[in-house]
């Protein structure tokens, strides 16, 4: 692959280039089946999850690096599930008390979500030549990360760090992530035919896909281990996101008090984190994340059963068999 002049890099936003490999990402990717990719140029099959080659590199990077803390807070979704949303809740929850007046001076209202909170194979482990120092964060960090379980760094399975996931209707994220894809890819390519990307999805190809082996082993995880996972689901926490914004705070060791609740802060907060508030607000309107993707790509309708406006009878019927074949067994169900 030949490797971008500066000048082409600084017209290609950062998630698209693809060209300064680690060595050991180099020796590793001709060993692993290949597929196209839907942004980038390919995914890599690794350990059972196709992942694009800079987010392979990065999380090869991340299990090398990344130390956890006890007191570390993970925020884990599959692509298109509600990130920004959950990233936006718990960053308020754990910051109220240094940021009580929400409707003024609050972070949120003049920093993109994914900014405050960072995701390990995106912001934090992307660059091969840059291993950042995160002992001078302040307490708890709070990650987020699409990486699946069984490629997280062993720290944070071995530590009693939390971790949160939230998982969504599979027909939606397909459809979110069908829509997304087509906004951030390449200037030059032609959109993604759904139908070809339907049937890539359905085989599992998708980033840190299959989609249902990423749920059911966090999901798994949760059963076992209830005091470290918490599993959410997307469209349980749309009809009451106040018992679950709750929910969230107890299981992240910072409740909510009597007084809090009757003076209005978890609506504030949840009125804060709704998807009307910040998609409204001008800095989610403009400017881009660090990585490239523009602010307002992230926010498109942020509903529960849109999929209704782009899937097929025969497609819905397909993947709703797939869903419980491999989900439905376990005791997940959408």
């Amino acid at each position: 692959m030949a490797k971008l002049s500066d000048h082409e890099s600084s017209l290609v936003p950062k998630y698209l280039q693809e060209d300064d490999l680690s060595q050991e990402c180099k020796e590793l990717i001709p060993t692993l089946p290949l597929e196209k990719g839907w942004i980038s140029t390919n995914f890599h099959q690794y350990q059972g999850f196709w992942i694009s080659t800079m987010f392979l590199q990065a999380t090869l990077s991340c299990q090398k690096h990344f130390q956890a803390l006890d007191t570390d807070i993970l925020l884990v979704t599959t692509p298109k599930s509600g990130t920004t949303w959950l990233k936006a809740l718990t960053f308020a929850l754990l910051n109220r008390n240094k940021y009580p007046n929400i409707h003024n001076n609050h972070p949120l209202l003049t920093t993109n979500p994914h900014v405050l909170v960072p995701f390990l194979e995106v912001d934090i482990y992307y660059d091969k030549d840059f291993v950042p120092d995160l002992k001078t964060l302040s307490l708890p960090r709070l990650f987020s990360t699409h990486i699946p379980y069984v490629l997280l760094p062993n720290s944070i399975k071995e530590s009693s760090c939390k971790v949160v996931y939230l998982c969504r209707d599979p027909k939606d994220t397909f459809a979110s992530l069908w829509h997304f894809s087509n906004k951030v890819r390449p200037q030059c390519s032609e959109p993604l035919p759904l139908e070809e990307s339907f049937e890539k999805f359905c085989r599992g190809v998708c980033l840190f896909g299959p989609f249902w082996e990423h749920v059911l082993e966090y999901w798994k995880e949760s059963l076992e281990k209830p005091g470290k996972v918490m599993f959410l689901k997307y469209e349980e926490m749309k009809v009451k996101p106040n018992f679950y914004l709750k929910k969230l705070a107890e299981f992240l060791g910072y409740p909510f008090s009597k007084e809090e609740e009757s003076e209005g802060v978890v609506d504030a907060i949840v009125n804060l984190s709704s998807f009307e508030k910040l998609s409204n607000l001008e800095v989610n309107k403009t400017g881009k994340v660090g990585f490239g993707v523009e602010n307002k790509d992230y926010f498109r309708r942020g509903q529960v059963g849109d999929w209704k406006n782009l899937l097929t009878v025969e497609m819905v019927e397909q993947l709703n068999t797939i869903v419980e074949e491999k989900l439905g067994k376990h005791g997940l169900n959408f």
